[in-house]
């Protein structure tokens, strides 16, 4: 069993946003992107695949809700437990209650209360949000009772929110698809397509896809699947061999 017994974090671990996040997804998948890798749950099954190699590892955990990037590590959230845990190098455990969502600097519990990685209060919001996702520009987003709303503040940043969460420079938008934004255009998941569409709307590139999420490591397009597939593109949507 990983993480056994259950410690609270002692080291003060730096919150490292995402560059690049996709939050979402139907059938309990979600998934966030980063430098290092992708971290997915799927079915209640945590797993990471770090990058260059991309091979999912997935320890033995009660079942997960929710993955995150923090300081370099992988973390999901096992609200049977009441627990964050790291999903591959160094174990590490912080006592959180139960969490509904994670990103890159809070875990937020069912009633909107929120966490830090080691173990500190932060502010949150009112209510439980479906998604959470760090921004580019720093600030959490988090989806709750159908609009997207900015932490700490409770400002609502969206008229019309879409059930996909991505970040962007000046910090998250809404999306009725799986997406992601680049310098050299927007990967989306749509209609049984990965798509690259440029600055005008038009697509550019398509290549045929099932469902799941989608994201950037580096300069590679990553998605993962709903059956826990990852899949790895270069920008002009070549397949691209681990």
């Amino acid at each position: 069993m990983h993480h056994v017994p259950v410690l609270l974090c002692s080291a003060l671990l730096a919150a490292c946003a995402p560059t690049a996040a996709t939050a979402g997804g139907g059938g309990g998948l979600r998934a966030a992107f980063s430098d290092q890798g992708v971290a997915f749950v799927t079915a209640g099954r945590a797993c990471v695949a770090r990058a260059p190699s991309y091979r999912p590892l997935c320890p033995r955990l009660p079942a997960a809700v929710d993955v995150a990037w923090n300081g370099g590590d992988a973390w999901a959230a096992v609200p049977g437990l009441g627990v964050v845990v790291t999903l591959d190098r160094a174990a590490r455990s912080v006592n959180v209650g139960r969490v509904v969502a994670l990103s890159a600097t809070r875990a937020y519990r069912e009633d909107g209360s929120a966490v830090g990685y080691n173990g500190e209060a932060q502010g949150g919001v009112t209510g439980g949000p479906s998604l959470a996702v760090t921004g580019g520009n720093g600030a959490d987003f988090v989806l709750l009772a159908g609009s997207l709303v900015r932490v700490p503040g409770g400002v609502n940043r969206s008229e019309t929110a879409g059930a996909f969460l991505v970040v962007t420079p000046q910090g998250v938008r809404t999306s009725t698809v799986p997406a992601v934004d680049t310098p050299g255009g927007t990967y989306r998941l749509s209609g049984g397509h990965l798509e690259r569409v440029d600055a005008t709307g038009r697509v550019s590139t398509a290549v045929v896809h099932p469902d799941g999420l989608v994201g950037m490591v580096g300069t590679d397009i990553v998605t993962v699947t709903q059956a826990g597939e990852v899949r790895v593109y270069t920008e002009t949507l070549s397949t691209r061999t681990p």
